[in-house]
């Protein structure tokens, strides 16, 4: 093994014709390295090829050309060995209702081939909440617990590195803390590598070090989370005044001016242009008392919104 948990060289994969359909090409020629021991966020919108690239590494779908290797195995050279080191949490609740919890997992490790004395499945209900619930029907489980079952499963021959996809889609605020607190106890105690595919962008920024967006088959920006956000120069400085003020005062070129429903004002201008005492300055100028003051920085969202719409995202 090397620094990279996982290591992808000019994967590429075009889905045949069907029917009146033409040849699909989901990926054009992805090269992607995520680090061991990672938190990593692959972005992207809807049909994108986020999808393909993790049936891809899960071992479902056959790539049409390039290099896949996990935890240092070539897919190609080593496919048992690079199966075994990575496990899914799929976004599908595909779960047998007629097994319990306990009989899912137990089932699970062994199609991995683990042996009886070296499961795990007592720990892994307990770390996903669902002890209590080891023998009950999993058709019986809230769509909360199902989506557990499904990490707990993708846990049973631990795998160095976990693929959550939408990990928290359609679950409450509860339930999603203590799902992230179970991923950051893998990661930290046992060096798991984590790769997290998700619609809830504000989650990714807080629990991913470093994050990849793909788009139209492609990846379009690789960094980590900080230098990502950072690319936006934008900055809107709000300032609530003393006073009702009718009209927002004249600025300096470059800077947006606007009124908010509760009477503050608003001034957004590019970083790297305009200092913000320049703003602050102007405020006073034209007379006008601040009672408070804040700033709102761009976050993943817009950086997200920026580069796939300028890429023309479906």
């Amino acid at each position: 093994m090397g620094e990279n948990a996982i290591e992808i060289e000019g994967l590429t994969k075009t889905y045949a014709a069907s029917g009146s359909q033409p040849p699909k090409q989901a990926l054009k020629g992805v090269d992607l390295a995520i680090p061991a021991g990672a938190i990593f966020g692959l972005l992207g919108p809807n049909g994108a090829g986020k999808s393909t690239l993790i049936n891809i590494l899960a071992g479902l779908v056959l790539k049409s050309s390039g290099k896949v290797r996990i935890w240092g195995f070539d897919q190609d050279v080593n496919p048992r060995q690079s199966r075994a080191a990575i496990g899914v949490m799929p976004q599908e609740l595909n779960i047998d209702p007629f097994f319990t919890p306990r009989a899912a997992l137990e089932v699970q490790a062994g199609l991995y081939g683990v042996p009886k004395s070296q499961r795990i499945t007592d720990r892994i209900l307990k770390a996903i909440g669902l002890e209590d619930k080891a023998d009950a029907y999993a058709r019986n489980l809230s769509g909360g617990m199902r989506r557990r079952l499904l990490l707990g499963k993708a846990l049973v021959h631990r795998p160095q590195v976990l693929v959550l996809d939408e990990p928290t889609a359609g679950v409450d605020i509860e339930l999603r803390q203590m799902l992230w607190t179970n991923i950051r106890r893998l990661n930290e105690e046992q060096g798991t590598t984590i790769i997290l595919t998700t619609h809830y962008l504000e989650e990714a920024e807080q629990m991913c070090g470093e994050i990849a967006i793909i788009n139209h088959g492609e990846v379009i920006a690789r960094d980590s989370t900080a230098a990502l956000i950072g690319r936006m120069d934008a900055k809107t400085l709000v300032i609530h005044p003393e006073d009702p003020v009718g009209t927002p005062p004249a600025m300096p070129p470059g800077v947006e001016t606007c009124t908010r429903r509760d009477g503050a004002l608003c001034f957004t201008y590019r970083r790297s242009q305009i200092a913000t005492g320049a703003v602050i300055e102007a405020v006073r100028s034209a007379g006008i008392t601040i009672r408070d003051i804040a700033t709102e920085e761009p976050n993943l969202e817009d950086v997200f919104v920026e580069l796939t719409s300028s890429r023309g995202a479906a």
